[in-house]
């Protein structure tokens, strides 16, 4: 089995990891996005096996029992998201490092799971008003999606000081400065 390094971005729905994640993409033409697979539907111009593989909750289910999955979780309720192995595999098969763009709690088990060769990083919003505020901006979901998104987001703060780095995102500039920074000494650390 290739093994390479992963990069992991977590935060609250919101804090700007997504956007993050695109600007290291940009300026590492070694890393690559991991696509997760989502039970979810498709929002604005989200496109399948790009943003995600989106699938239905029953062929999600079954990778499941098939454990095809280095790791998953039930989101929202009844909604899934997850890695697949392959999609890992795939990566280091072209000699990339891999990059990840995951809610909270699957970063976690991905770092778990992957140990030294696996980089967590939080991404830690000014605060849950600005948050909201972003949410709202972003316009992609409904009112009370965006308050399960909140609700949710205060539990994952909590979990902050369990990833390896906890990156501030209170000047977008700055906080994909230090993200550059922190990815270039991860890739050239040696395990």
């Amino acid at each position: 089995m290739d093994s390479g390094k992963l990069i992991i971005f977590s935060a609250p729905s919101g804090a700007g990891k997504t956007t993050i994640v695109r600007h290291l993409l940009a300026k590492f033409p070694n890393l690559s996005f991991s696509i997760s697979a989502t039970t979810r539907p498709i929002r604005g111009s989200e496109v399948n096996g790009h943003d995600y593989y989106f699938i239905s909750k029953e062929e999600f289910l079954h990778k499941v029992a098939k454990h095809e999955f280095a790791e998953f979780e039930e989101v929202y309720a009844g909604t899934y998201y997850g890695t697949l192995g392959k999609e890992i595999q795939r990566i280091w098969s072209e000699g990339k490092q891999v990059i990840f763009d995951l809610d909270v709690q699957g970063g976690l088990r991905l770092k778990k799971k992957f140990g030294a060769n696996a980089l967590a990083v939080f991404v830690m919003p000014p605060s849950i008003e600005v948050l909201a505020e972003r949410l709202s901006d972003r316009a992609t979901d409904s009112l009370i999606k965006i308050e399960e998104r909140i609700a949710k987001a205060k539990i994952e703060l909590s979990f902050a000081n369990n990833f390896d780095i906890i990156l501030p995102n209170n000047d977008l500039s700055i906080a994909c400065a230090e993200a550059e920074k922190i990815v270039t000494d991860f890739l050239n650390k040696k395990n």
